[in-house]
């Protein structure tokens, strides 16, 4: 048997032997020097999304595809914005073909269930794709969101023609999260011909989702005093339609009194879109009766708006709306992003809350040192 012979250790020398095979030789014949390296850590270099391949992809209908666009879209890293950015041109062209409807109601109203059914009888009878975009409420002290709209709707998250996407408000006004028009466009570009925009709760905030879509409808229970409710806010004045859920059961008597409430109201307001007219209807979105109707209205809706030509143009008017509402946040990111500011911010707040200077002095003093940058 071969005597194991110590290795002799040096750190100053390198060698290339291989420490393995001599240990199994049982001799060493150069000692082991392990190699350090004395270079400084480098970081390494963050690489950016394939855009030529993402764009690719999406085109052609895949899921993951675009659900990694609408992240990457979504992101406010710095290094995400010009790519996200290139990847949004690059499928302008491809965008604009589907029907955008906003669908919003007071909590409890069955938003979620009457999406499910919906989306399920556009996909299984009709053959449309069907896009789902659920804004979920942010939350004001941690900033998160639980997102469980995919859960709540697990028969249309199932369908091979549907796609649901929860995002965070992110404390957006209205409840809409600041890129939906983003993922719209990116939704179209897939090959989805109806977009679904569910909105958080409703108030007179939701008065931005009519900015974003082509039909804008309401959903809303009986006896819960919606009706004063609904012309308080002014939401009435918005809607293309009003959609009685639930009517079904003993419920369903209850229901088509105040489907014609509801009408009466209609009747006195000014409609939301010009040449149209209006209504209120009942559907369940349990029983699926009332849902094939629903789909009828919007169609005819679509066909009168774009004879008139009132269609497009509310399609320019809401891109100009989006230019606007870019331009804000981008100020606002500026704005708050300036290290100068960041700096004066804290005193700034300091003096006025303790009663030693007026807001808009403290207001004017900020801007006065954002304008000289």
């Amino acid at each position: 048997m071969a005597s194991f012979k110590k290795p002799e250790w040096h750190q100053n020398e390198r060698n290339s032997n291989d420490f393995t095979t001599s240990v199994v030789s049982g001799v060493h014949s150069e000692p082991y020097v392990p190699k350090v390296n004395k270079g400084r850590f480098q970081k390494k270099e963050r690489q950016g999304p394939n855009i030529e391949e993402l764009e690719k992809e999406l085109l052609q209908g895949n899921r993951s595809a675009l659900a990694r666009s609408i992240t990457l879209i979504e992101s406010n890293a710095e290094h995400h914005f010009r790519p996200a950015q290139e990847l949004l041109q690059n499928l302008l062209s491809y965008s604009g073909n589907s029907i955008r409807i906003g669908i919003t109601g007071v909590p409890g109203a069955g938003k979620s269930t009457f999406i499910e059914a919906f989306g399920t009888y556009l996909c299984d009878d009709l053959g449309l794709n069907v896009a789902v975009l659920a804004v979920d409420p942010s939350s004001s002290l941690s900033g998160g969101s639980i997102l469980g709209d995919k859960t709540r709707m697990e028969q249309l998250s199932r369908n091979p023609k549907a796609f649901i996407r929860p995002s965070p408000s992110s404390g957006k006004l209205g409840g809409v999260h600041r890129k939906t028009r983003e993922t719209m466009v990116l939704c179209e570009a897939a090959g989805f011909d109806v977009i679904l925009v569910e909105t958080v709760g409703v108030g007179q905030s939701e008065v931005i989702v009519r900015d974003m879509v082509d039909f804008f409808m309401l959903l809303v229970l009986t006896g819960a005093g919606d009706e004063l409710q609904g012309m308080k806010k002014g939401i009435m004045e918005l809607t293309d339609t009003v959609i009685v859920n639930k009517a079904d059961g003993a419920n369903k008597r209850a229901a088509l009194k105040t489907k014609a409430e509801y009408d009466k109201i209609l009747h006195f307001l000014q409609p939301a879109t010009k040449g149209w007219v209006s209504r209120a209807y009942t559907c369940s979105s349990v029983n699926n009766e009332g849902i094939d109707h629903i789909w009828n209205v919007i169609e005819e809706f679509s066909d009168v708006t774009k004879k008139s030509g009132v269609f497009e143009h509310r399609r320019r008017e809401q891109t100009k709306e989006w230019i606007y509402s870019m331009i804000i946040d981008q100020l606002q990111f500026s704005f708050f992003g300036q290290p100068e500011i960041k700096e004066l911010l804290p005193k700034v707040e300091n003096d006025v809350i303790a009663g030693n200077r007026t807001v808009t002095s403290a207001v004017e003093q900020l801007f006065s040192i954002y304008s000289k940058q």
